[in-house]
């Protein structure tokens, strides 16, 4: 049993041996002094009331009546107005690296939420070209918070959402038929070298298909383009297929898949947006106005009522917003997180509105939002703003291409998503202990070490016949107490959704373990004491690993 689950349950029992009530909830924390002890709890405090005595004085009561053995509490004491201190006894707190060695992988991990169904939405990008940093930020977010909460239990469908209708369609279309005809492009298109390679791969496509050569396919395609509809369709078609291959690409070189590809076009061809039309005039939420259809978003907390259908019979976004999340509840997910760029701000208010209106029995919190900011991408001292292939921007590739996956990774997720990221491509790509990245994975690297020479099988390597006391070092205990935490840091990161609590921890047990690797020797000390460190050494490699694996990192052996 962890250490920290043993003092809570014993403190528990005691608390309610003295009178505390049946459903008494003891918190303890580390004290952010170490010198005070391991843990410490002010359950004495928050049971004043209740048992209407000092705190101080509940705090002697609940010492006294604790069985220190069984939580295996080495020294306590009482400090200010009833703050109570613990410092584990070595032995004890080194057990608990039994439970990581028994566990592996799953250590760490829950089933408290019983495979209930989550669908995460992320990246989502219109089909218009490369996905650029932006993207990639998204999409290291969306699958480590997929991630955290399968290790919590649920049962995750990660999704991707493709804007593949609308006015930047249109757009991209025409920019690839004008390169196509070699006509020169307004300010407005899309430019950048992928869109010459699509228009050329689609002329040598139409050519053959044609039966004739690329120039004459050329001043074919010209000469029909005003009249002939279905051609602008096989263009259109074609480039959203072009680009949506192409973005899968950018996906795979970033160790990214997707359970499930919803087409935007879908929401029209089966009938939902004007299924959603009708059920918001049929709950009274709308009205006409200089011939729009608006729906009154301001009776649900939105700051101006919302244009749903255009004057020219068109829908704004909006709308099939509202339709897709009518999906998704009723494909049955009764929890949907959605992970966005922070200029999505007033989609939140809108979408969330448009479902109200409905009247549904959706939740108002329906759905979940992560909003994250944009990024700077600095090399040289100097801030880089466009691609070689993209033209107008840099793209997750580019950055893949300059310091692998690993660095563009964590990089991305070492901030809070709702702060502003500077990516220095310098640092991701430095060998030194500046580099968060390089400095963590040579961590593990050195922990592998350790068996490769000393010509051990890690497998062999458990908990039986330990002398658990002879970690007793501060270096060693600070680990271990590091180590255990992993359970309840993998907890509060999965319920706040913020997998940079994972990126920080991950960082903060590597100083640990540089500072014990340096420190003490592991091979060529008594059996017994090279014995227990291997198993501190396993231990803290197996969280590595799975800090590492919830992030999407890799976690090497030699470097």
């Amino acid at each position: 049993m962890n250490g920290s689950t043993a003092l809570r349950d014993e403190l528990t029992r005691a608390a309610r041996s003295i009178g505390a009530p049946d459903d008494v909830v003891v918190v303890i924390e580390r004290p952010r002094d170490p010198s005070h002890g391991d843990w410490a709890t002010n359950v004495a405090m928050t049971l004043a009331k209740s048992l209407k005595q000092k705190p101080a004085d509940i705090a002697t009561s609940l010492v006294a009546a604790l069985n220190l053995a069984d939580a295996g509490v080495a020294e306590v004491s009482i400090a200010g107005p009833g703050f109570i201190n613990f410092r584990i006894a070595s032995g004890s707190l080194a057990s608990s690296l039994a439970t990581i060695l028994t566990q592996g992988a799953k250590y760490g991990h829950a089933n408290s939420k019983q495979n209930a169904p989550v669908n995460i939405e992320f990246v989502s990008a219109n089909p218009t070209g490369p996905l650029h940093v932006g993207h990639g930020r998204q999409a290291a977010l969306g699958d480590a918070i997929a991630a955290l909460l399968t290790a919590e239990g649920w049962n995750v469908t990660r999704e991707f959402y493709y804007n593949d209708g609308g006015v930047q369609i249109q757009r991209l279309t025409e920019s690839v038929f004008l390169r196509a005809v070699e006509r020169e492009l307004p300010e407005d298109a899309y430019h950048g070298t992928y869109i010459t390679e699509m228009a050329g791969e689609y002329l040598t496509a139409k050519a053959a298909q044609w039966g004739i050569d690329v120039p004459a396919a050329r001043a074919r395609l010209a000469a029909s383009w005003d009249a002939d509809l279905d051609l602008r369709d096989d263009v259109r078609k074609f480039s959203v297929a072009y680009l949506r291959g192409e973005q899968d690409l950018d996906l795979k070189a970033f160790g990214v898949t997707f359970d499930v590809h919803y087409l935007e076009s879908s929401l029209y061809s089966d009938g939902k947006v004007e299924e959603t039309v009708a059920a918001l005039n049929k709950a009274g939420h709308t009205f006409e106005q200089d011939d729009a259809l608006f729906l009154r978003t301001t009776d649900f907390g939105d700051d101006k009522d919302r244009v749903m259908r255009k004057r020219d019979g068109t829908y704004t976004y909006f709308l099939p917003d509202v339709a897709y999340h009518v999906v998704k509840w009723q494909r049955g997910f009764q929890r949907a997180i959605n992970v966005q760029g922070a200029d999505h701000h007033s989609t939140v208010t809108r979408v969330r509105a448009g479902l109200q209106a409905l009247e549904i029995g959706i939740p108002k919190g329906y759905p979940e939002y992560v909003l994250h900011q944009m990024v700077t991408v600095m090399k040289g001292g100097e801030e880089v703003k466009i691609s070689k292939r993209a033209g107008s921007y840099v793209t997750v590739r580019d950055l893949i291409d300059e310091v692998g996956r690993d660095a563009v990774r964590y990089f991305f997720l070492m901030r809070k998503g709702d702060s502003q990221l500077v990516f220095d491509v310098d640092l991701a790509r430095s060998q030194s202990e500046d580099n968060p990245v390089y400095y963590i994975q040579m961590a593990h690297a050195r922990l592998s070490g350790i068996f490769r020479v000393g010509e051990i099988d890690a497998a062999t390597v458990t908990g039986e016949g330990v002398q658990w006391d002879c970690l007793a070092e501060p270096e060693e205990r600070e680990l271990i107490k590091a180590l255990l935490d992993w359970p309840r840091l993998l907890a509060g990161a999965a319920d706040s959704l913020e997998p940079h609590r994972v990126a920080a921890y991950l960082l903060e047990i590597t100083r640990l373990i540089h500072t014990w690797y340096h420190k003490h020797h592991v091979l060529g000390e008594p059996e017994h004491i090279t014995k227990a460190r291997l198993v501190l050494a396993k231990a803290a490699r197996i969280v590595l690993q799975n800090g590492l694996a919830v992030l999407g990192l890799s976690a090497p052996e030699r470097m």
